[in-house]
């Protein structure tokens, strides 16, 4: 369980729950069902109960649509930055993701497995090091002036 919050888990599930009753009730009903009658608070729960309660309510109400396309999107896209990509501009964003060597598609299309596959990919392009880019290599390098000493 979280240190700050140890109900985070439950409430960002429970939250999602479409209901339009009392949300305390639904509260005290599901915790009632869980721990077969035995309480109504979350605090009374054993680890176990609370775990699968949770579990449960996950199976349910998973995390679908906007959010988790926008977590998975965020870490290529930190990623990315990590290796010196201009992500402030989605141009370059999906001219390096339509790569067939990346994902041979724009950012904006890949779904939430692409995105994972991507995020694989791109971690281990870190490791390897930034990218450097191809006008880098072939340009000479900025060398200090050769001293003749002969003269």
């Amino acid at each position: 369980m979280n240190n700050k919050n140890p109900y985070a888990r439950f409430y960002a599930v429970f939250n999602r729950i479409p209901y339009s009753g009392d949300r305390a009730e639904l509260k005290e009903y599901l915790v009632l069902n869980a721990t077969t009658g035995r309480t109504a608070s979350l605090r009374q729960m054993k680890p176990a109960e609370y775990e699968r309660l949770c579990i449960q309510l996950e199976t349910l109400h998973p995390i679908v649509g906007t959010d988790v396309l926008r977590r998975k999107r965020s870490v290529c896209l930190r990623i990315m930055q990590q290796l010196g990509i201009d992500t402030t501009s989605w141009d370059r964003i999906n001219a390096f993701c339509q790569d067939a060597r990346i994902a041979g598609q724009p950012f904006r299309n890949l779904a939430v497995p692409e995105l994972d596959a991507l995020a694989r990919k791109l971690r281990a392009m870190l490791r390897k090091g930034p990218l450097t880019s191809h006008h880098d290599q072939d340009e000479p390098k900025n060398l200090a002036p050769v001293i003749n000493l002969n003269n």
